[in-house]
């Protein structure tokens, strides 16, 4: 994988027009872009306030502050220049076109910058995909996770176990090479196995953690079920504290799934609004509760809600044997008399879920629901966990580097060769997933989820 000799050059700031605009150049050509406006480079990561003029006509284009980042010590490893504009349309276009006139510049791709940086060595592929989390996370947990991966985490546990791996391989290729050396332990091989099975065991728990990392990026799913009017569109209004769904006296009025995305107590969540349960005659609103079903089976949690002048109704059986965490909710205890404190009455007895009491109208008992929904996230979501997996890629390399290691640990003395070789896909597997080795195909799908000008 090498890096194109072109000097790249984008706007790397937010939409025009703002009150700064950035554009950012990178490349061996990036110093003498500068010339080509009239501006010798500043002092190194020293700001340097300058009028650019335009190559073309000499005409002044702007008054920028000017910073220089010599190459490799850059983000990108190559020189790089940062123009910091006054964000007008016409500023940015003209010092753009200033560039892409300049003979070996072009335009950047989407996440060049950053592409050329990992291919320099600035970063690994873990950190970049935290760098990509970061620019996407919408809530605090997720920031704070995609900070803990950009900062390295994850890289530094997966390759603390690769140089492992490494050296258990060395162990065994040794006593291989050297079998008759006095200093060469016999029994090398059968410890490296011992250590083989131990490292699977610890990567084992690793995987074991419920996906709490790919909730946490994507956010967990809550799922709204109960009978008709029973407050389900009025519930997720509340929490959205907007009106997101139809809300109406008329039994059946939602027929189709609502999803909303919110942000509980800096935890990802997106919670869908469903068809009432009942038996239904017509075949829309039919096609409406096969959907809440399924909603119901791919959620992370079920929130089945019921009127409260009603008695409790039982869970369908959909629900009940689904495996997936079930709320039940009673609404509208306004209307039934019941403790707007939420305080779980006779009925929580006969039920082996959690019940909570409360009224969307009044508003009584909802902060303590949305407070529970943000609890149920945190512990979803593993709150504080230093190393997540937050990736399927990374799942697939770390069972695939498990797999080989359990293989490894069952060789015996007489079979050390494939012992080795188990090894060296194990450290394989987790070199792919840092990008160390075989993962050029990877590329342009990671760096595509970037901005242009990243």
């Amino acid at each position: 994988m090498t890096v194109s000799g072109d000097t790249i050059f984008a706007l790397s700031s937010g939409p025009l027009p703002a009150a700064i605009a950035v554009v950012r150049v990178s490349g061996p050509g990036a110093r003498d872009g500068l010339k080509a406006l009239h501006v010798e480079a500043p002092a190194p990561r020293q700001a340097a306030l300058r009028q650019l003029l335009d190559p073309a006509g000499g005409g002044v284009l702007d008054e920028a502050l000017v910073l220089f980042f010599p190459g490799p010590a850059s983000a990108t490893g190559e020189d790089v220049v940062e123009l910091h504009l006054h964000g007008g349309r016409a500023v940015v276009a003209g010092v753009l076109a200033a560039f892409g006139s300049l003979p070996g510049f072009r335009a950047a791709e989407r996440g060049e910058f950053t592409r050329r940086g990992y291919l320099n060595g600035r970063f690994d592929l873990t950190g970049i995909e935290g760098l990509s989390d970061l620019l996407q996370a919408e809530t605090e947990a997720q920031r704070r996770q995609a900070l803990r991966q950009y900062g390295g985490a994850a890289r530094d546990v997966y390759l603390d176990w690769r140089e492992r791996i490494v050296r258990m391989r060395a162990e065994i290729e040794a006593n291989l090479d050297f079998v008759d050396e006095e200093d060469i332990p016999q029994d090398i091989g059968a410890d490296a196995a011992r250590q083989a099975s131990g490292l699977a065991a610890e990567i084992g728990r690793h995987l074991d953690d419920g996906k709490r990392g790919e909730r946490l990026r994507d956010g967990v799913r809550v799922a709204v079920l109960g009978p008709p009017n029973a407050g389900k569109s009025s519930f997720l209004n509340a929490l959205a504290r907007r009106d997101v769904a139809i809300v109406t006296e008329e039994a059946g009025t939602t027929r189709d799934v609502i999803e909303v995305a919110l942000d509980l107590g800096g935890y990802p969540m997106t919670v869908a609004d469903t068809a009432g349960v009942r038996e239904a005659e017509g075949l829309v609103e039919r096609e409406g509760i096969r959907r809440a079903f399924r909603q119901a089976r791919e959620a992370d949690l079920v929130v089945w809600m019921w009127d409260g002048r009603e008695a409790m109704p039982d869970l369908p059986a959909e629900i009940r044997e689904s495996g997936v965490a079930v709320w039940q909710v009673r609404n509208k205890i306004d209307l039934a008399a019941h403790d707007p404190n939420g305080v779980i009455d006779s009925d929580a007895e006969r039920s082996s879920f959690p019940v909570y009491s409360m009224s969307v109208k009044t508003g009584d008992g909802i902060d303590a629901v949305a407070d529970a929904l943000a609890g149920f996230a945190a512990s979803v979501c593993g709150a504080g966990e230093p190393v997540l997996i937050t990736r399927e890629r990374h799942r697939q390399g770390l069972v695939a580097c498990r797999a080989a290691l359990l293989r490894a640990g069952t060789h015996g003395a007489e079979a050390m060769e494939l012992a080795a070789e188990d090894l060296r896909s194990a450290g394989d597997a987790l070199g792919r997933i840092v990008g160390k080795i075989d993962v050029e195909d990877l590329l342009d799908v990671i760096f595509s989820e970037f901005c242009v000008g990243k």
